[in-house]
Formats: C-alpha cells, structure tokens, sequence
C-alpha cells in the first residue's frame, strides 16, 4: 500500500510500504476513505515531537470502512464505517476507567502516527478497536466526521471546557488555525458576552469572524488593547492558547484577568518563560492538556443533527494520492487559504 512515511525533521515520502495486518486479536484493519493533516503531523516534521522515529506512518485523524478485525473485537465488522479516534484507550487502565483516555496506560494514548504507524495511509491498524472508533451514521458524510477525530473535541475539551468558559465571559483565542476555529465554534455552546480572535493572518481573522468571532485583531499591542476596552480594564475571563509557540502563551497571561483561566491547546517544541513574578499574586489558573475524546460521542451527535456542520472546516480537498500537494498547501497556509485538508479514497 501506499503512505505517508516520516524519514527525520523536514523529510517525508508518500512511499511504498508493506499493508498492516490484525497483531493483536483486539486489532482492526481499517481501509482509509478520508483523512486529514494536523498542525502537529507540522510540528513533528520540524522536530518539535522527538518520540517520532523516522520510518512513521504519519496521521491520527481519519475515516474509513473496517476491513478485517481480530477475535476479540465485538462491536465492529467488515464493512462498517467508522471514525478513528486521534486517541486509543485500552478500557481497562486507571486512566481510561475515569475517562482520562489521552493518558492510557494499557498501551493506548496517542500513538497513532506518534509511537505506531498511523492513519495517512490506505490501511491502518487500530489498536483497541471497540473502544478506539466510533460507528458513523448514514447522515454523517466522511468530510463532516474526519473533523471529529481530533481538532473538535480537542478545542472543547483542552480549550473550552479546561478553560471554564461561562455565560457572560469574554474569551480570547490566540491562534485563528483549524484548532483555534473549533474553539470558538465549541465557545458560543456556553453563550460568552465577547469571543476574540487573535491572528497575524487576514485569511484566517476573516474565517474567525464567520465561525463566530465577535472581534478579530491582528497583533499582541492590539489585543491587550481590545481586552482592556470590552473588559473595562479586568482582562479576559478566558485565554485559550492555540499556536503553541512562546510568544502566544506569554501573550495570554498578559490578556487574561485575575482569577481568570489560561487554557494552552498548541503542542510547544520549545521552552516557554513562565512569569511568576508577575502571575503568582492574581490567582490565574493555567491549565494543559491532550485530549481525551470523551466529548466525542456528543460532538458526533450534534454534528448528525445538524447544530455543528464540520464541512465548514474544510477548504482544501485532494485525493489520497495527493499527499504532497495538500501538505504543501497545509504548510502555507497564510498564502493557500488553508484550513483544514481532506484526502479521499
């Protein structure tokens, strides 16, 4: 089969490789009909993520129909289809048994694309299958659900939620991208006074305004201005961080007020000053997180009724064979437009 093949920091190839088979008997062989690129597959390919090994499948957001599956899975057949989880959770560990899927211990977590071959690829193998896809109905099509495997319920859950955003708050989002978009959809479920979208690029502050932003700003000067007006000088209840670079995380310990919650959701690859001298007298409560996906079913629900369309997200779309054209479009987003890519079978 054909993938995605990770070979060192700036390299990779859509290269010939041997199909996966069903290892272990909770395993599922899954043939992908839709998957998309993360601005972490961006990361990992600049070095930021180091436990990626060259020789990597890439990907952990995917659809697809279940080829093959082991003897121990139960709730899945050929022939059905279904969303992979970014995360895989074995069910059984003291993490997973308390809904903290991300941090499994069973051998689940992310590993897709990370520590096992993932998902930007013809095949994939699912570890865990019953507990690490969710059936898809007829009504979800594969663009609207392939969003549902990572970034939405990454801004809810690690944005929004970690974030305590309440009716009434101000909320900034500090990077406008995929991730940053989810956000402020997610936000408005909990009906904030204002949603600010912080971004350098106009592309991206325009597609802020449509998902749901009430202001836009395009600098930090500018933000720490428009906060300090709509807030009356208190600063923002929430600050939900979604770059993952220094200069973004420091920007929104200066945004937010105190007694306030600042939600970092971008994946850092490098250190990040944290001033305590300046924090540790205004009761900010910082927060971090990988995602769980327990909002999955949920945000799988409201997007088969219609209350979230996930096709909003997607602005570029290839064929599976095209891998190297939608990631040069992903890279380049400021100048491509890009928000989210699909590829498809």
């Amino acid at each position: 089969m054909k993938a995605l093949v990770y070979h060192g920091p700036g390299r990779r190839a859509w290269e010939e490789v041997p199909k996966p088979e069903v290892n272990e008997p909770t395993d599922a062989i899954v043939r992908v009909t839709a998957v998309t690129i993360c601005g972490t597959d961006l990361h990992i390919l600049k070095g930021d993520v180091p436990e990626v090994e060259p020789g990597r499948i890439l990907g952990h957001e995917a659809v697809g129909v279940v080829e093959e599956v082991g003897a121990s899975v139960t709730g899945l057949k050929a022939g059905d289809r279904v969303l992979i989880s970014c995360i895989t959770t074995c069910g059984r560990c003291q993490y997973c048994r308390t809904g903290s899927y991300g941090q499994c211990l069973g051998g689940g977590g992310w590993i897709l694309g990370h520590t096992v071959d993932g998902v930007q690829a013809e095949y994939v193998r699912v570890p865990f299958a019953d507990t690490s896809t969710h059936l898809l109905p007829a009504e979800v099509s594969d663009t609207a659900a392939v969003v549902l495997a990572d970034i939405l319920p990454t801004a809810y859950e690690v944005g929004v939620l970690n974030g305590q955003v309440k009716p009434a708050d101000t909320v900034v989002i500090v990077g406008a991208g995929p991730i940053g978009l989810a956000a402020i959809l997610t936000a408005q479920l909990y009906s904030p006074s204002h949603i600010v979208a912080v971004d350098l690029a106009q592309s991206r502050l325009d597609a802020a305004k449509q998902f749901g932003a009430d202001v836009t700003v395009a600098s930090a000067e500018e933000a720490e201005r428009v906060v300090r007006e709509l807030t009356n000088g208190l600063g923002a209840d929430v600050a939900i961080e979604a770059v993952g670079v220094p200069a973004t995380f420091e920007l929104c310990t200066k945004l937010v007020r105190p007694g306030g919650h600042v939600a970092n959701v971008g994946v850092h690859g490098k250190p990040v000053t944290l001033h305590l001298e300046d924090l540790w007298i205004r009761n900010v409560t910082i927060t971090t997180g990988l995602v769980d996906t327990v909002s999955t079913p949920t945000l799988l629900r409201m997007v088969a009724a219609g209350r979230i369309d996930g096709e909003r997200f997607i602005t570029h779309r290839f064929a599976l064979g095209e891998m190297k054209q939608a990631y040069e479009v992903f890279e380049n987003a400021g100048d491509s437009g890009a928000l989210k890519v699909v590829l498809q079978a």
